[in-house]
């Protein structure tokens, strides 16, 4: 085997995470994917892996590999999309990540049509309600709600979206309307866990005011769709983005509670790793996404939002 391949294959495992997976995602067995790195590691003098039974971490010297390694990968994939006169099509595996519900409803249907659009590439959607840390679990592309913090990832904005509270109109006509922030305390709170969010406490937002609200709920779910329903069949008091809410809003099933506060931003970004060259495969899921959500980044009236 030449350089190149043995660097792709380590970069596979470096990325994947252990050699079992490289293996699959390769399309070999095992057994082959250790005999080659071993070789690898005989012809560098140097160990580039710690093995484990479950897992691989890589060594000094094999960050070092990998890091030097992709800079090397890029330039050369670089100068064979400049010989194609810049006509490189998207091939290969593409892992994305996403929530549950979102994922399922607005990512997935676009993800068939891109495949059916370009059939050399092969999507792995992984659907969860647990955050994705893309550099570490090796995706190439994850969708998120909120502002970006890690400044090495790039994120593309694909729909406006913010977080409302809301009740069915049954629940309000038992227990009344909250005026502030603070009367939440005294409503039953049906509560999402989800992220690292703090357990029972609701952020609020008006112009420039912060209101840290602890409420209280007998019904708290990981699960948005189960609040959803709890909320539309009146056991409380309920905060959710408008991508799930809207048709209920409209339906007056579910209606507006406290309208002029809202939680921190919830816009629906796709984050990835830019490099100079990026993968084709990449940057046209990222541009087929940015497409398909146009409608949504539309401003519309409140408080459905564009949604």
């Amino acid at each position: 085997m030449d350089s190149f391949s043995d660097l792709t294959l380590f970069a596979q495992i470096a990325k994947l995470g252990s050699m079992a997976a490289a293996a699959q995602e390769l399309g070999v067995t095992p057994p082959v994917v250790s005999r080659r790195l071993a070789a690898l590691e005989a012809r560098l003098g140097v160990r580039l892996l710690n093995r484990t039974t479950r897992r691989s971490s890589l060594t000094p010297e094999g960050e070092q590999y990998l890091n030097d390694g992709a800079r090397i990968l890029e330039e050369l994939s670089a100068l064979e999309s400049r010989l194609g006169g810049g006509t490189h099509q998207p091939m290969g595996t593409i892992r994305i990540g996403a929530t549950l519900g979102f994922g399922r409803m607005y990512i997935a249907p676009v993800l068939s049509k891109f495949t059916q659009e370009f059939p050399q590439v092969e999507v792995q959607l992984h659907l969860t309600d647990r955050p994705i840390n893309l550099v570490e679990q090796g995706f190439d592309l994850v969708i998120r709600f909120g502002e970006q913090a890690d400044s090495r990832l790039t994120a593309r904005l694909l729909a406006n979206n913010r977080r409302l509270l809301c009740a069915a109109p049954s629940y309000l006509k038992k227990l009344g309307v909250p005026a502030t922030p603070r009367e939440l305390g005294k409503h039953n709170c049906i509560f999402i866990r989800e992220g690292d969010e703090t357990y029972g406490t609701w952020y609020l937002r008006r112009a420039g005011e912060v209101e840290a609200v602890k409420v209280r709920s007998n019904l708290s779910s990981n699960d948005g769709t189960a609040a959803l329903g709890w909320a539309i069949e009146g056991r409380g008091i309920l905060l959710r983005s408008q991508w799930d809410i809207a048709e209920h809003l409209r339906s007056k099933r579910l209606v507006p509670v406290l309208g002029d506060w809202s939680s921190p931003p919830a816009d629906v970004y796709a984050v990835f790793q830019a490099t100079k060259q990026m993968p084709a495969k990449i940057r046209t899921m990222v541009d087929r996404l940015v497409d398909a959500f146009e409608p949504w980044r539309r401003r519309a009236a409140e408080p459905c939002g564009p949604w």
